[in-house]
């Protein structure tokens, strides 16, 4: 008997069926039921319809505004245009160590983007470029590029391990653009090309995708210690006063004075501690233009899995580099902003 309550319930009197309580409810309720399911289905109509009406609408706000923008000679998808021969490109200075791997991916992208003129790969291994190195490279870059005059390839071979290599002067540049990046770095064309348009409009400004922030920690006296901050320092103060040459454009005259103007004893130090070229770099050029660079914000990809940032002792060194460039310098020349350059296209509200 327990057993048929967990099913059904056995009625004799209908015909040897079972007894289903919700079967008695549906049929108690007749055509009312059935009307219900019919106005149900017409409201889903309705809403899908009205969704649809309100797509088609937005549709015609799009098209109506790029007809009304192209009509004033505004163009939303001119960046293109920014390569033309006679405005230039840029030169791809790319930075590598023992990674070839991560080299030939880099290198195939960045020969993909239009704006790149050139790509220079700063080589500070014992070890020469093997010859079917340089050869795949060539070919890939060749085969990626979009463009109808191909990129220049070449490798700025050097015979010392030195991380003041990657600032060093390069002969017959074709262009005033330089893109400083990091082997395991890849920023997409379309943000690299907007960061690129917004070089321009500041040339002497250094301008990338990775800010980071200084601040006074303490001060006595005459002395004053300053906090490198990271990238959550930036995301919790809103402001930034550096943007590092692992993903930054700046002009090509910085080359020649990090290396020939700038004080020895810096250059002296990156090489003694192998690190914080890039903090130099940002105080050379925030020193020779007394203004703050420009944040691009853009999504980049890491594709390695590991470099000098994910040392232990990385911070405290970077906060000692800090502090020690700035008593060589005798002030403090960063100049902090919590301005940066968005694209408005990529968003929704702006």
């Amino acid at each position: 008997m327990t057993t048929l309550n967990l099913i059904a319930i056995r009625d004799g009197e209908n015909n040897g069926g079972f007894y289903s309580p919700a079967k008695e409810k549906a049929s108690i309720r007749g055509p009312y039921q059935h009307r219900f399911h019919i106005f149900w289905r017409l409201r889903r109509i309705a809403k899908l319809k009205f969704f649809l009406l309100v797509f088609c609408a937005l549709c015609g706000v799009v098209l109506f505004s790029s007809r009304i923008s192209s009509s004033f000679g505004w163009n939303v998808h001119s960046p293109s245009s920014a390569f033309s021969p006679s405005r230039g490109g840029y030169t791809v200075l790319m930075n590598t160590w023992k990674r070839n791997s991560l080299l030939k991916q880099s290198v195939a992208h960045y020969a993909s983007c239009r704006g790149t003129d050139a790509i220079h790969v700063v080589w500070s291994e014992s070890d020469r470029p093997s010859d079917s190195l340089k050869t795949y490279l060539r070919k890939k870059v060749m085969a990626k590029s979009r463009a109808a005059l191909k990129p220049n390839f070449k490798f700025d071979v050097n015979e010392e391990d030195n991380l003041n290599n990657r600032f060093k002067p390069i002969k017959d540049l074709r262009t005033d653009a330089i893109f400083s990046v990091d082997d395991d770095v890849i920023v997409p064309c379309d943000a690299l090309d907007f960061a690129f348009t917004t070089w321009q409009t500041a040339p002497s400004s250094m301008v990338g995708f990775v800010p980071r922030m200084h601040w006074l920690s303490e001060k006595k006296d005459t002395h004053a210690s300053y906090y490198y901050g990271g990238w959550w320092s930036v995301w919790w103060t809103g402001s930034y006063s550096m943007v590092l040459s692992k993903a930054a454009f700046f002009h090509r005259k910085y080359l020649d004075m990090y290396t020939n103007q700038m004080p020895a004893s810096i250059r002296d130090y990156v090489t003694r501690e192998r690190n914080c070229e890039d903090i130099a770099m940002s105080l050379l050029v925030a020193n020779a233009t007394a203004a703050p660079p420009i944040w691009v914000k853009g999504k980049i990809h890491e594709i390695g899995s590991y470099g000098i940032s994910s040392l232990q002792d990385h911070s405290s060194k970077r906060h000692k580099c800090l502090n020690d460039f700035v008593s060589l310098y005798g002030n403090i020349p960063l100049v902090s902003t919590n301005v940066k350059a968005v694209d408005a296209r990529n968003e929704w509200f702006w």
